[in-house]
């Protein structure tokens, strides 16, 4: 029998400017749901997420919360100002968290709450946020771009929290990786209507493109022009997925390539394979090293860039990767060794400021200065064609930027930036306020781009879809240089880590082993011992046929080709969830018992 839920919403309206944002939904969240909140920019995601916490009211509809349920929002962009420090931040609430347990999640994630909250990183105020939300022991959480400006050192630990986390959350995120590994469900925001399906993110671009096939084919019962204007992103969503998977192919193969470039140590063959144009190096660092007082950024480091190499940077915040890059474009200088530049190079920097986006501006000033037209590398196309292009309604050429959201501010510079003429393009956490389908379209762009790119972004999943070498960066000044994406880099510090493990000496046969801690058996049954030693084996088992599954799904053309098999693979991953929450569930019980 299903858990009642502890938050609903039935019969949920909106207004939103002159008209409905949405109408008639109904939401109902149960203990342990952990759901994915999908829809484009401007499907109103955060302000659902705000109607489910209770932060807005709304025009219609009734909302019902079992008393005594504690619900706390993660923020995309917390509101710092008036607090002298973090901590400040951290524990100002009607009912603030206990400071020990502010102090022990700062303590976890490396963050000194002490630091002034005006002059803080983001990366700084995301973890601040997180002391505060975690540390108040929520029944629901709602986490709207969890993720954003976290080094992959955080966002493990925070996918590590929130696997052990015992009640609700919902999360919106860009981040592809995050969302499979912890979702088991999905509410997908679309055009004022809300669908839920349980199955996690793994699985979402199967639902999604089998229901734009079925609306595809009620479409054709409608005039041509309502098809035009209703279906264009639907039809351009679904194609730009199939084109994807062939570039995904072109790409392995370039990694492949550049992979027969790599010596055995690592590092990038200086030698010049051939006078062709397309493998000239534009880029060649040799034995660079840099410092910064006593400490040693970058090491010993050598790389041959090759025109059309699209190059990912990651570690962890402080490790070095904004040095790396300004070492690689020019802008800083090397302690040792030497970095040389194409003298054709001419590059194209987005940051993660968006400092460009001067709100007063409209978006036909930001592309064309004031004009119809846009010069897009060399080539004059109309602004509005170029707008769809880039998921925008081309009625929004006159709209100021000012009234954009985040997401749309950040494809609107994406869309300027791309249009210029260049041959280096360096995008700095390029991710960062978009929603899925404009990653796929960023994703598109980056594989059309005839030059070289150097991306710096947290983003596993756009990393492992776009790169063709990453560079790791480990905070030591050591860079590794991986042919691959971040996938193949992880896999790589796995292998070092376990080459470096000591040995485990075999005890021989006659040395009895150590006995079990006697606690465990004294209170427990023959029954739940065994079901406490072997479950967590059994529950990893579920998990990895989950995951063999949901990655079965990920094939874009399932459905169309074999519904049965698309239609038993949800129905399989659905029982194995529930399979796995009651294990998990009755391993926890027993742990309790352990532990007490």
């Amino acid at each position: 029998m299903a858990a009642a839920p502890i938050l609903s919403w039935e019969d949920l309206g909106l207004i939103q400017g002159s008209g409905w944002l949405f109408r008639n939904l109904d939401l109902h969240i149960a203990p342990r749901d952990r759901l994915a909140l999908i829809g484009r920019n401007g499907a109103g995601k955060t302000t659902l997420l705000r109607l489910i916490a209770g932060q807005i009211e709304a025009d219609k509809g009734n909302r019902s919360i079992q008393p005594g349920t504690r619900v706390i929002v993660l923020e995309q962009d917390p509101f710092f100002t008036g607090y002298a420090t973090l901590l400040d931040f951290a524990l100002h609430e009607p009912d603030a968290p206990p400071r020990h347990e502010v102090e022990a999640i700062a303590d976890q994630l490396g963050i000194d709450l002490s630091r002034d909250a005006t002059s803080a990183s983001g990366g700084e105020r995301r973890r601040a946020a997180l002391c505060r939300a975690l540390a108040s022991e929520p029944d629901l959480l709602l986490l709207d771009e969890p993720t954003n400006h976290l080094d992959l050192a955080a966002i493990d630990w925070l996918e590590d929290w929130l696997s052990r986390y015992k009640g609700a959350f919902v999360a919106i995120s860009h981040d592809r990786t995050f969302l499979t590994r912890l979702t088991k469900a999905t509410l997908w925001l679309d055009r004022g209507s809300l669908r839920r399906k349980e199955v996690g993110f793994g699985g979402y671009e199967a639902w999604e493109d089998q229901v734009y096939a079925e609306q595809a084919r009620a479409g054709e019962k409608l005039d041509a022009k309502l098809k035009l204007e209703a279906h264009w992103l639907e039809r351009g969503v679904t194609a730009r997925r199939k084109r994807n998977q062939g570039r995904l192919e072109k790409l392995w193969e370039m990694r492949a390539q550049r992979a027969a470039m790599l010596n055995p140590t690592g590092t990038a063959k200086l030698k010049l394979a051939s006078d062709d144009s397309k493998t000239k190096a534009v880029i060649v660092a040799d034995r660079v090293t840099k410092r910064f007082d006593e400490r040693t950024i970058i090491k010993d480091f050598t790389l041959r860039i090759t025109r059309g190499d699209r190059i990912g940077v990651v570690g962890a915040n402080g490790s070095g990767k904004t040095t790396l890059l300004k070492l690689l474009t020019g802008e800083l200088e090397p302690d040792e060794g030497t970095v040389t530049l194409a003298k054709t190079l001419e590059g194209v920097m987005i940051d993660q400021q968006r400092s460009l986006m001067t709100p007063d501006k409209k978006v036909r000033d930001i592309l064309a200065e004031g004009g119809d037209w846009v010069d897009v590398r060399g080539v004059r196309k109309h602004i509005q064609g170029y707008l769809k292009d880039f998921l925008f309604d081309p009625g929004l050429v006159d709209a100021r930027v000012g009234t954009l959201s985040g997401g749309e501010r950040s494809r609107l510079l994406l869309a300027r930036e791309f249009a210029r003429l260049s041959n280096l393009l360096v995008l700095d956490e390029p991710t960062n306020d978009l929603d899925l389908e404009t990653l796929d379209l960023l994703q598109e762009v980056i594989a059309d781009y005839d030059g070289t790119v150097l991306i710096v972004s947290h983003d596993r999943d756009f990393l492992d879809r776009t790169v063709t070498v990453t560079l790791g960066l480990d905070g030591s000044g050591r860079v590794d240089i991986v042919a691959g994406g971040y996938a193949d880099w992880e896999k790589q510090r796995q292998q070092r880590l376990v080459s470096k493990a000591p040995v485990r000496v075999e005890r021989s046969r006659d040395t009895p082993a150590p006995p079990p801690p006697a606690t465990a058996k004294a209170k427990l049954t023959y029954k739940d011992q065994r079901d406490y030693d072997l479950l967590p084996a059994r529950i990893e088992e579920i998990a990895a046929a989950i995951a063999r599954d949901e990655a079965t799904l990920h094939d874009a053309t399932l459905y169309t080709r074999d519904p049965a098999k698309f239609a038993a693979l949800t129905k399989s991953i659905e029982a194995a969830r529930a399979e796995k929450d009651a294990a998990e569930e009755r391993w926890l019980e027993l742990a309790e018992v352990v532990e007490g």
